[in-house]
């Protein structure tokens, strides 16, 4: 039986089967991304923390921009090609509007690789500095970046059952660098069966192995399991016996009451943890987000428990890109103090002197911008200035500010490339002219630091949320109209309306796809 309405539109609603579904899917689709927009404005307004403003790199969004309405325009050309049977026109349209889709893909992947390698800190006092971390290599050759928290190692202890293997497998990779080795601190001694005495699964001194930690693992289930079936039992049978005595009283008031006992002889032994050491003590590196440092034992977040001394864990930025004292005068402004004072006496401005030197330049310029404000706007009805620096312009600088500084330059024109614009700073040419470079915070200062990802803030959170998911519609998008175009000469040939139809549903969604990111650039990158 043929489907009604595929090619020739429907009598009631002059639509064809396919649009009807498109619009209802594109109405979905308006939900969701509302939802996202709704919520974005909810949180911004919402923050307790200085909302990041301008901070995304504005060319290639705008460049985006204009190459989504491009497409927009190349996918309708198209569409308008095969209705008038012009089947050669129609890929070179379709051509240019999967070539842009795929501009507007690399460009993206661009600006994420650059998040991705940006790093940030906010110090105890509410400072948060933007740069690049320091690399160097380990003695097996690995980069490392000068991020990692230090620890002299002398042994610790993990959960058979929890522990994450990746670590332990980073942890024996680098004991084996330094020649050192990892073994039972005590024998693994259990009883496994009911009745019989405790024997000896591994010696102390035994090499750490997955293989050891396997049958760990599965004396340590098989005696849960036993043991919790006994506990089980005896709960029930307290329960009956306190039922017995006491008939016609609620549980709550009994449960105080019930204790279970169990005949220690019948339970077979647990291996909750394991306990091993290393020798010599060795220095192991691990990541800042993997372990909770403490000055004589550290834990991960696998509950593994490190013994050792923390060594000297800085971290050391081989580029400073930004200071932001937007969040420390925030909280200064709520504990009722000046901010400038409280930026006067930051960490950063008393410990580095080129934070210093930036800062007093910056001060300079925002008082000559004060100076061109009161000039250009004059002063209101109440005698105050009618124009006033941004909280940005107060209390942020930017690496662009340090190459205008260095440069001789005013705030706001430094002397870049247009490349810097997608990549961010060239950082040989910033070494050369001593734009603010090397900058070293000690651990104790280091309030939470990560990359510019959804873990530094809500804003990035949200940025990649809704880009991403836009990015899989440029994909899903493009896919749909490559496989018109390569795999729909036949369809052409057999049924040319129907291909129209399809290519002017596949138009549609590229329209929505568009629409969504004029919505998405404003908000980000410009607001």
């Amino acid at each position: 039986m043929e489907i009604p309405y595929i090619v020739t539109p429907r009598k009631d609603t002059g639509l064809f089967n396919s649009k009807i579904a498109i619009w209802l899917f594109l109405a979905s689709e308006v939900m969701l991304f509302g939802g996202f927009f709704s919520a974005y404005v909810y949180l911004r307004l919402g923050a307790d923390y200085p909302w990041p403003e301008r901070t995304l790199p504005v060319i290639p969004g705008l460049i985006n921009t204009f190459v989504l309405i491009a497409s927009s325009v190349t996918v309708v050309f198209a569409w308008a090609s095969l209705k008038l049977g012009q089947w050669g026109r129609f890929k070179i349209f379709m051509s240019c509007t999967l070539l842009c889709a795929l501009t507007f893909l690399v460009l993206k992947g661009v600006e994420y690789n650059v998040k991705f390698h940006h790093q940030a800190v906010r110090l105890n006092d509410y400072t948060v500095i933007e740069g690049h971390l320091g690399v160097t290599k380990d003695e097996s050759g690995k980069d490392i970046e000068e991020n990692q928290i230090l620890v002299e190692t002398s042994g610790f202890k993990l959960d058979p059952l929890r522990y994450y293997k990746p670590w332990l497998e980073d942890m024996l990779a680098q004991a084996a660098a330094q020649h050192a080795r990892i073994t039972l601190a005590e024998p693994l001694a259990a009883v496994t069966e009911v009745g019989k005495p405790e024997h000896e699964i591994a010696p102390a001194g035994a090499e750490l192995n997955f293989d050891l930690l396997a049958k760990a693992r599965e004396v340590h289930l098989a005696a849960k399991a036993h043991n919790a079936e006994l506990r089980t039992d005896a709960l029930k049978d307290a329960w009956r016996k306190i039922h017995a005595e006491n008939p016609g009283v609620k549980d709550y008031d009994l449960a105080k009451d019930v204790n279970p006992t169990v005949d220690p002889a019948l339970l077979l032994s647990e291996v909750p943890s394991l306990s091993f050491k290393v020798e010599p003590a060795v220095e192991i590196h691990f990541s800042p987000r993997d372990i909770t440092p403490g000055e004589t034992q550290s834990r991960l977040r696998d509950d593994t428990v490190v013994l050792g001394k923390l060594l000297d864990s800085p971290m050391k930025f081989h580029y400073v890109d930004a200071i932001d004292f937007r969040h420390l005068a925030m909280k200064a402004e709520e504990r009722g103090v000046d901010p400038m004072i409280a930026i006067e006496k930051s960490w950063l401005l008393t410990h580095s002197k080129e934070a210093r030197e930036a800062w007093e330049w910056h001060k300079a310029e925002i008082a000559k911008l004060r100076a061109k404000l009161l000039a250009d706007y004059g002063l209101d009805k109440q005698g105050n200035p009618e124009r006033e620096p941004t909280k940005t312009e107060l209390y942020r600088i930017g690496w662009k500010d340090f190459v205008a500084k260095a440069q001789g330059r005013p705030m706001g024109s430094p002397d870049i490339i247009f490349s810097e614009e997608f990549t961010g700073p060239n950082y040989p040419k910033r070494a050369e002219i001593k734009a603010f470079s090397e900058l070293e915070i000690p651990r104790d200062q280091v309030r939470f630091a990560a990359k510019f990802s959804p873990a530094w803030n809500t804003y990035y959170a949200i940025y990649f949320t809704m880009t991403g998911l836009h990015g899989l519609h440029v994909i899903g998008g493009a896919l749909v109209l490559a496989y018109y175009l390569f795999f729909g000469r036949k369809m052409y040939e057999t049924h040319p309306e129907w291909l129209a139809n399809r290519v002017e549903i596949g138009g549609l969604f590229w329209h929505f796809v568009d629409l969504v990111w004029i919505f998405l650039f404003p908000i980000l990158y410009l607001m």
